[in-house]
């Protein structure tokens, strides 16, 4: 249901079933000729009155609607931080093996082509790796809120 009303009279409420449409607003526009008709339009609308000039009234956000949006938000973020985590996880052996490697760089020890091509290789894995810590360890702080919202969400009315 969707509902319109006059700039010039406000006051005026018209009902039309649906979704905001060009045919809503065609069918709010017959239900204001015939308010017009029977007299109970208390104002005089210019000629040329269009369906645009029609003004939809919405209904305003409930504090439910917006609890319901914030624990959808805490969801997510928790599911982000879930795949995160997993993420850290799966790359960690491998990065802390490479992190390993790299002192061979800063030692007097001559190195292989091989072992320059296993770091040069592992610093895309290390990068990742890093990078997923990172936004893992900032997740977890906005998690610590959504958590908070859930358990608040969670707790029975006593």
């Amino acid at each position: 249901m969707v509902q319109y009303s006059l700039a010039q009279s406000p006051e005026i409420i018209i009902n039309v079933p649906g979704k905001d449409s060009a045919k809503a607003r065609d069918k709010a526009m017959d239900q204001l000729m015939e308010l017009m008709d029977a007299g109970e339009l208390p104002t005089e609308l210019e000629e040329g009155f269009s369906p645009q000039q029609l003004i939809e009234i919405k209904e305003p956000i409930t504090d439910t609607h917006s609890r319901e949006d914030e624990i959808t938000q805490a969801v997510q973020v928790l599911s982000n931080l879930a795949s995160l985590k997993l993420k850290v996880q799966e790359s960690r052996t491998e990065a802390l093996e490479i992190r390993k490697a790299i002192d061979i760089l800063f030692s007097d020890k001559s190195v292989t082509e091989e072992e320059i091509t296993y770091l040069k290789e592992g610093f895309k894995v290390l990068k990742n790796f890093a990078q997923a810590n990172l936004r893992y360890q900032e997740a977890r702080s906005k998690a610590e809120q959504a958590r908070q919202v859930l358990d608040q969400a969670l707790k029975s009315p006593e």
